[in-house]
């Protein structure tokens, strides 16, 4: 694991930036994951892809694309995919109660009310406080059906849904695995994986930054095709 501190930091400046000046500070680095562009510095307008789900995950995922990544003139996003609760890929549906280090009583956790949404509600919540955080930003909150069947439905739709729509940073809220992002059983089974997380990281061809909150104060695990399980503290 990688502290936001450390010398190897300095290399994430550059990712999702456009091309940053060298000159930004190793303990700032982890803010720009995924940024359009260096402080004060105009870039064009991004589309930035949250995925939403009705659970603590995908609130610690939102709560960070808000925090450090969505900037003034960014569209955003929220996209959720139908799945049966039976059929999503990489083991159980999303955890409205959290679990391990993913809770958190930060401003925007509190206004969320911790993810524990009514199925008809959590999207709606989820819009209001992108509003609320960024005034200015054109905010969508779209349902999708899978386009496919089988054990990688969600995350082959979200591929899709992300190349039509020309996303270029896709933001996805991953569980609490010990073996995150490790090799395949020989019969090609992630168990222990949260999959959907670990196929849009590789597959996508935007920016794919995976989250999870390490607890209330000690900051976000990311993970991207070229950083694994880098620690922002918080």
């Amino acid at each position: 694991m990688h502290a936001a501190t450390s010398a190897g930091s300095m290399a994430l400046n550059d990712i999702g930036r456009g091309g940053a000046g060298a000159g930004a500070s190793n303990s700032s680095s982890g803010n720009d994951i995924g940024r359009g562009g260096a402080a004060g510095t105009a870039s064009k307008k991004r589309l930035v892809m949250i995925i939403a789900d009705p659970g603590r995950e995908s609130t610690a995922a939102m709560e960070w694309a808000l925090s450090h990544s969505v900037v003034e003139g960014d569209d955003i996003l929220l996209l959720h995919v139908n799945m049966p609760p039976s059929g999503a890929p990489g083991g159980a549906p999303p955890s409205r109660t959290g679990s391990g280090g993913s809770g958190g009583a930060s401003p925007l956790g509190v206004f969320l009310g911790g993810g524990g949404y009514a199925d008809g509600e959590f999207m709606e919540t989820m819009r209001t406080a992108c509003k609320a955080r960024h005034p200015r930003a054109r905010v969508h909150a779209e349902r999708v059906e899978p386009a496919t069947e089988g054990r990688e439905a969600k995350a082959q739709t979200i591929l899709a849904e992300s190349q039509r729509r020309g996303v270029e940073l896709l933001v996805i809220g991953h569980r609490r695995f010990s073996n995150f992002l490790g090799l395949r059983s020989g019969s090609g089974s992630s168990r222990g994986h949260d999959s959907t997380a670990e196929f849009l990281i590789e597959h996508s061809k935007c920016l794919c930054v995976s989250v999870q909150k390490k607890g209330q104060n000690a900051g976000y695990l990311l993970n991207t095709k070229t950083h694994k399980n880098f620690w922002l503290l918080a």
